[in-house]
């Protein structure tokens, strides 16, 4: 058998070589027949489609397919012909059958029938094994790739920012904490809080919220970077839009402002989108028909529109309006109020009908690190608006004078003394920069059209669930 290479079944369903051995292996996904023939649906997780094994009473005995169950792992040699029922151009026609690893079907959690995404995911180490999961999985690569490549190609340096950090990007303090301390023996330091001086980096460390404020200082020095990596937020939201970890896309460019800021944006997002589709298009169709019946044709709606940019203070007076009209909303709308998701997908979905650009933020409602407009109220913050999502993606220009950057940030309450190093670009060599934070898994649920975000990350971490 070995004396053959082997084909992945993505390859070999393309091909055209009938008549031709092949040798394939993977998992089977069902198996059925009489007592002439077998067929037996095999996926090596490389499309979202299985093939056809045509295994036949002259060659194999009941004994010999026993082991070829739902779950079993094999490898097939066979010769390639076309497939003489529906739903499939290529057959292989197996001359040998050679398991690698059984599967107890009394036992094994993925037999042929409906599972929920709930039951799935207590059993993530097994939910890759079904089309859905594998679909997903398949469209995450594209789209980690994607991004790359649209950052590659426009001359970004990717920027590998800290996992550690002893600072808060947010200002939050919603951070896991890093330690090598004995928790059971704690050492109280003289003002009453924790001593770290024995601890491994000698003073309170964290896993990283963001990495932003890294990625502006190479932006600083490169001109234009992007960070991809994990990041932690400790905050005990039990949703469907919210994870303990997942990873995040910031690119920071120097010289930008925020008229460039939301440009880029829309090229970035626009980008990926039209790679899902030239190059996931097979499971995306899947996820349309099974999950979100206008998942392609929303895809499609984002590209051939532009993205509408408006002021988060023309933004109020729309909402306003629709209220005085009979809209109602279960949040409360007014000029400072930091607007809910059903807020930002009326002006998406129900008002404009395309993706909005929020800009012009009051400052109470935002980051220090968000460049302050003349007006005294607002900043040059932007979010990106999504149908279906919200906010997408979340970004700034930057404040880039040393005395008001410090000042907002003692204003608050962001200790100076754990960002001196981010302060003191202001005072080398500033300049006008911009930059944004995307939610990878946000993006993968708007791409993929399921409903909860721990369906699209393979193993999600949220309150009081560490599983895997």
């Amino acid at each position: 058998m070995e004396t053959l290479g082997r084909t992945k079944i993505i390859d070999l369903l393309r091909s055209k070589d009938f008549g031709t051995s092949f040798l394939v292996k993977g998992w089977v996904r069902t198996r059925r027949g009489s007592k002439q023939v077998s067929f037996i649906a095999l996926n090596d997780g490389s499309t979202i489609y299985n093939l056809q094994i045509v295994a036949g009473s002259d060659t194999f005995d009941d004994e010999q397919l026993k082991a070829v169950t739902t779950g079993a792992c094999i490898a097939v040699v066979g010769t390639l012909a076309e497939s003489q029922g529906q739903g499939q151009e290529a057959e292989l026609r197996a001359s040998s059958i050679t398991v690698y690893g059984t599967a107890d079907p009394t036992s094994y959690p993925l037999q042929k029938k409906g599972h929920s995404l709930e039951y799935l995911r207590e059993i993530a180490h097994l939910r890759p094994r079904t089309n859905t999961f594998g679909a997903i999985l398949r469209i995450r690569h594209h789209m980690a790739f994607a991004i790359h490549n649209f950052f590659h190609d426009r001359g970004f340096f990717y920027f590998h920012s800290p996992i550690i950090t002893a600072s808060d990007c947010e200002g939050a303090g919603q951070m896991f904490q890093v330690t090598t301390l004995n928790l059971a023996e704690l050492k109280k330091a003289p003002c009453g809080g924790v001593d770290h001086s024995d601890d491994f980096f000698g003073r309170p460390a964290a896993l990283t919220v963001s990495g932003q404020l890294e990625g502006e200082l190479a932006a600083l020095a490169l001109g234009a970077i992007y960070t991809f990596g994990p990041t932690f937020r400790a905050e005990n939201s039990n949703t469907p839009r919210h994870l303990a970890e997942f990873w995040m896309i910031e690119p920071e460019v120097a010289f930008n402002e925020i008229e460039d800021n939301m440009q880029l944006a829309e090229d970035f997002i626009k980008f990926c989108i039209q790679w899902a589709l030239n190059n996931c298009i097979d499971d995306i169709r899947f996820l349309n028909d099974h999950f979100d019946k206008d998942l392609v044709a929303r895809l499609q709606s984002i590209l051939d529109k532009t993205f509408v940019r408006l002021g988060y203070t023309e933004g109020v007076e729309i909402l306003e309006q629709a209220q005085r009209n009979g809209r109602s909303f279960e949040f409360p709308v007014y000029w400072g109020a930091d607007l809910a998701s059903e807020h930002e997908r009326y002006l998406v979905e129900e008002h404009f009908g395309c993706p909005v650009i929020l800009t012009d933020y009051p400052k109470e409602i935002k980051s220090f690190y968000m460049k302050q407009n003349d007006d005294g109220k607002t900043v040059r913050a932007m979010d990106v608006l999504f149908p279906k999502i919200g906010e997408i993606i979340g970004g700034s220009q930057r404040e880039d004078d040393y005395d008001k950057l410090a000042q907002r940030a003692e204003e608050m309450g962001v200790p100076t003394k754990d960002i001196w190093w981010y302060l003191e670009t202001r005072r080398f060599g500033t300049a006008p920069h911009s930059g944004f934070g995307l939610g990878f898994e946000r993006l993968l649920l708007f791409v993929t059209g399921m409903s909860n975000i721990r369906d699209v990350i393979p193993f999600p971490r949220t309150p009081k669930n560490v599983e895997f």
